[in-house]
This record gives structure tokens, C-alpha cells and sequence, in this order.
């Protein structure tokens, strides 16, 4: 079978401040079923002056991802955003034992039955009486969040509030992974029939009419209302910028092409 992952991420990482000194990307080629080029990212947030980083939706953990962090501060949480973004849960857990590790319902049974690292889950979001589960006061003084649970994934995703940027896994795709691509060698983004197929699909410009009726007929089938509960209270939140795992950021005017969409 192909690779998903680079087996060098170091020599491949792009590690950028989106937001200087305090949200931190890791962005990585990806190949979903080893020939789609979508793209995968990590982000680490530290909103001054507390010095404690959240690493949402860990990559590799190389060693200048261990340098960043520590320039960054002291690792408290350590967030998988749906049941399908996990990969590097254990390492980042045995670097990082102090830190919560917040994740979707589902997320740790899979992992039980799977021969994967075990790693405590200190905050399981439940798709029932979800509005009741909190991390702490430190955390949601800097965060609003929501567990979508109708998605097929169990997304969960988080807005700073402070920097107004959104940050979510597979909610909402923004092909072609153009950064994530762009320190492998002779690579590009865009090649392959699989890859234009997805990309043709699932990106952002213009109306957007393949994601949306992609997010119509597919992922929110299951619960439609429940789905639309959820996306509205994003829709509340004050954003300006959208942080994906697949395909690139969307710097600005995030939450008209999230209400687009």
C-alpha cells in the first residue's frame, strides 16, 4: 500500500506563524488512500501571557517541532479534532505527559482496539448533553468549540477567540494543499486524476457548488438538523480566518466562505 505520511517530515514541514508568537502551523503533505494529495496540518496556539501551548490536531513530531514548541511554552492540551486525526497522538503524549488529551466520542474505543499507544483521554466530547462538557476555565477563557457530532467524522472544532481564526479538520476542505506540497521535491499539488477529482470538488472558490453539495448529499445526510444545529452556532462565532487540516489557510474572509459554503 502507498504512503499516507512522509517518512521524512522533517525535511518536508512547513512551520509558519500565521499569527506571530501566537498560532503556530505545521503543515505536511498527505495522500489520502496513498494517491490523493490533500494535504495535513497541525496547529499550535499560545495566547500570551500564559505560556501554555494547545497543539490542535498533532503532526510528526520532529525535532524542530520540539524546538518550536518549546520557544512556544509549556504544552497543556493536546486536541485530536474528529476519530480519523490521531496519528501522532502517543508521541505527543509521551513527550508531552502533563497534557490533557481532548478528543471526540469514539475516538477512545477505536484506539482501544487498535494497536496504537494507549494515551488518557482527559475531555471525551458526547454527542448527548455535549453542550454540558467543558475543559477548564483556562482553556475556554481563550476558546469556543463545538462537537458536530452528526459529521461522519465527529468533528470537532475550535475558534481563538482572541485572533478570531478558526481551526477544524474535516469540516471544511481548501484544495489544492499548495503549502503542504510545496517543500517536496518536484512535487505538485495539483498532478494526478485523483487528485484534480478531489480538489475539483472539495475547494472554496467562487460558489463552491461541488463542496456544498458534497456537504449536502454526504455529510450531513445522517442528521441533517443536528448538523444544522451545529453549523449554526459556528456561524455565531466571530472569525476571520479558517484553519484547515486539508488544503490551505484561508488568511481572510473565512466566515463568508464558511457561510458560503
Amino acid at each position: 500500500m502507498p504512503a499516507l505520511s512522509p517518512s521524512n517530515p522533517a525535511e518536508v514541514m512547513v512551520i509558519r506563524q500565521i499569527v506571530p508568537r501566537v498560532i503556530t502551523t505545521l503543515s505536511v503533505p498527505f495522500w489520502r488512500f496513498g494517491y490523493v494529495k490533500v494535504g495535513g496540518r497541525g496547529t499550535i496556539g499560545i495566547p500570551p501571557p500564559l505560556r501554555r501551548a494547545r497543539s490542535l490536531l498533532p503532526v510528526a513530531l520532529t525535532d524542530e517541532v520540539k524546538r518550536t514548541v518549546s520557544e512556544m511554552g509549556t504544552v497543556k492540551y493536546i486536541t485530536a479534532l474528529d476519530i480519523e486525526h490521531h496519528m501522532f497522538l502517543g508521541p505527543w503524549h509521551k513527550e508531552y505527559p502533563d497534557a490533557k488529551v481532548i478528543g471526540p466520542e469514539g475516538l477512545p474505543e477505536k484506539r482501544a482496539k487498535s494497536n496504537v499507544e494507549k494515551v488518557p483521554f482527559a475531555v471525551v466530547f458526547p454527542s448527548q448533553n455535549k453542550e454540558a462538557t467543558t475543559v477548564d476555565p483556562d482553556f475556554d477563557s481563550e476558546f469556543s468549540y463545538e462537537f458536530v457530532s452528526a459529521h461522519a467524522n465527529k468533528e470537532l472544532v475550535f475558534c481563538h477567540r482572541p485572533t478570531r481564526t478558526l481551526i477544524e479538520a474535516d469540516l471544511l476542505f481548501n484544495l489544492p494543499a499548495t503549502e503542504q506540497f510545496s517543500r517536496v521535491p518536484g512535487a505538485d499539488a495539483t498532478s494526478g486524476i485523483l487528485t484534480r477529482l478531489m480538489a475539483a470538488v472539495n475547494h472554496t472558490r467562487g460558489e463552491a457548488m461541488g463542496q456544498r453539495r458534497f456537504i449536502w448529499w454526504a455529510i450531513s445526510a445522517g442528521d441533517r438538523a443536528g448538523f444544522n444545529k451545529s453549523i449554526a452556532k459556528i456561524n455565531g462565532w466571530d472569525f476571520e480566518r479558517i484553519v484547515p487540516c486539508h488544503g490551505d489557510v484561508i488568511e481572510s474572509g473565512g466566515r463568508a466562505c464558511f457561510r458560503r459554503l
